[in-house]
């Protein structure tokens, strides 16, 4: 399971015009589920998320995290995390996992994050054609795969 946090002042998703999820600071999180993740990769990804220390504190360094500035999640489901471009010219999406794995297992992810977190958090719709706007904070991006714990 890959993850991309994006630490934003806003973000939003709309679909066929209309806004479908939107916040105010925090983590724009795009997600790549592949046919291998299991629960195991939730709980390692969500924690991680969670402890992560990407916000500034009062001296300006990055020592809090979403919780502790009580910021917002918006979660992105994005099959193109899984992209492989070693040959050629297009990218081969060989290891994304299909829709009868990844939704179960993004679903539970979205779920189980608005659990550990008590917040609502905000979704675009799987599968959908998305536009999503943000404006990235400082800019902070941090790329997460579960496969690389060690």
């Amino acid at each position: 399971m890959k993850a991309v946090l994006q630490r934003v002042s806003q973000a939003s998703v709309t679909i066929e015009g209309k806004v479908n999820g939107a916040i105010e600071q925090g983590l724009l999180i795009l997600l790549g589920v592949t046919h291998e993740d299991s629960q195991d990769d939730i709980d390692w990804l969500i924690r991680k998320i969670m402890n992560l220390r990407i916000f500034s504190d009062a001296e300006g360094l990055m020592n809090l995290s979403c919780q502790d500035i009580k910021g917002r999640y918006l979660v992105i489901s994005q099959f193109t995390l899984q992209a492989s471009t070693k040959k050629g010219n297009r990218p081969s999406y060989i290891a994304a996992a299909r829709p009868e794995i990844a939704i179960p297992l993004y679903e539970t992810f979205v779920k189980q994050l608005g659990v550990l977190t008590q917040t609502d958090v905000e979704t675009g719709i799987f599968g959908a054609d998305m536009k999503v706007s943000l404006l990235n904070d400082g800019p902070v991006t941090i790329i997460i795969d579960s496969k690389n714990k060690a």
